[in-house]
């Protein structure tokens, strides 16, 4: 298992995460065992945003013994009423849901504290101002949480959650399709969205320039929706005419910036071995580019996705790599310090660019990659 460290929480956390949504249908004993399973797996983050009582003790069974393995993202503000779910910001029902997850978690704090679940602009306006946001804070000053996050499906507000300062790191739905769309203020809408051509014309501007300010501000993402409901599977649900594989989809949402783990929903033992294949998966096996490329519909023509599929370069420029810091750098009115230092401690540059165009016959995606490397050379110099 590989692991990154989650922004500026630095936390290691394994890049295949536990989404744990799936264990609602589960017994006891079954969530116990997908849990072991991942466990053993090097699997160490695991997010749990529902309000259930039986599955936050099934999960709290689940860890027993091994509660300083995992990384729990735990929200603040996904209450139990009347025997179901609701989303609240009332502080005395929030209080009530949070104490319970501690108690049937059998822990006394959260490594990650989230606001849970913004997605409206007057929502997000509202907590800035109010004693759930205060309460939050209270939390992480007792040590009960141990850094404070934020999930959210729509980009805009992400983008005001990281420029606020007050989160450390967000859960954000990450997929090819996803990224297409243009922010919404329900994800329902994203679902009921019928991937009309207008609609996907490339990688949506405000969900690009979001991962790029959270990579800036050194704000982790774990990311929620990896696989579309499992819509990209099936060539007859997925917007592009073709089906993706897990490990494609996982590829693509790791490939982002700032992205450190994928927060995976599993089912049974199949899907966690289905997650798992990516940690030996061949790059072949990874490459979402070029399904994606020659989809019938859809394409992100001119666009590059960091996929790697430029390389090998005869300079040996990790180009992928480059064009990811030149993208970082021209969103900002001056280079960082340690962007400019990351650039400078790459082995080789684009000035070593020798304008042979190898890269660009095989880049799926029909990027002018010469120009952006004399663009390049040029931003650094």
């Amino acid at each position: 298992m590989n692991y990154r460290c989650l922004g500026k929480t630095g936390l290691k956390v394994s890049e295949i995460g536990f989404g744990g949504e799936w264990l609602e249908r589960h017994t006891t004993e079954e969530c116990s065992e997908l849990i072991s399973m991942a466990q053993a797996a090097g699997i160490n983050i695991l997010d749990c945003w529902m309000a259930s009582p039986t599955v936050r003790s099934n999960i709290g069974v689940g860890i027993k013994g091994n509660r300083s393995h995992w990384i729990i993202q735990g929200h603040i503000g996904s209450t139990w009423q009347n025997g179901q779910y609701e989303r609240s910001r009332d502080v005395e029902r929030c209080k009530v849901a949070f104490n319970d997850l501690l108690e049937r978690l059998g822990t006394d704090y959260i490594d990650l504290g989230m606001i849970h679940y913004i997605d409206e602009q007057k929502e997000w306006d509202k907590v800035l101002d109010s004693e759930y946001l205060k309460y939050v804070y209270r939390l992480k000053d007792e040590g009960v949480i141990k850094h404070i996050g934020m999930s959210t499906h729509n980009p805009k507000i992400a983008h005001q959650a990281v420029e606020s300062g007050i989160v450390e790191m967000i859960l954000f739905s990450i997929n090819p399709a996803f990224d297409m769309l243009p922010p919404c203020e329900s994800i329902d809408d994203i679902f009921n969205e019928e991937y009309k051509d207008e609609n996907l014309n490339g990688i949506n501007i405000e969900r690009s320039n979001l991962y790029k300010l959270c990579e800036k501000e050194n704000v982790g993402i774990t990311v929620m929706k990896g696989f579309a409901g499992g819509r990209l599977f099936d060539s007859q649900q997925s917007p592009f005419g073709v089906a993706l594989t897990p490990v494609q989809c996982l590829h693509y949402a790791l490939t982002r910036p700032a992205v450190a783990s994928v927060m995976v929903g599993y089912d049974s033992p199949k899907h966690i071995v289905d997650a798992l294949a990516y940690e030996t998966a061949n790059a072949d096996e990874k490459d979402y580019a070029s399904v994606l490329a020659n989809a019938p519909k859809h394409s992100y023509k001119g666009q590059c996705t960091y996929c790697g599929h430029c390389a090998p370069c005869p300079q040996h420029i990790d180009i992928a790599m480059v064009n990811k810091l030149y993208d970082l750098a021209t969103m900002q009115p001056t280079i960082p310090e340690s962007l400019l230092n990351h650039y400078k401690n790459l082995s080789h540059h684009a000035d070593e660019c020798l304008n042979c165009h190898a890269c660009e016959s095989r880049c799926p995606f029909g990027v002018n990659i010469s120009a952006r490397m004399n663009a390049i050379a040029k931003l650094f110099v």
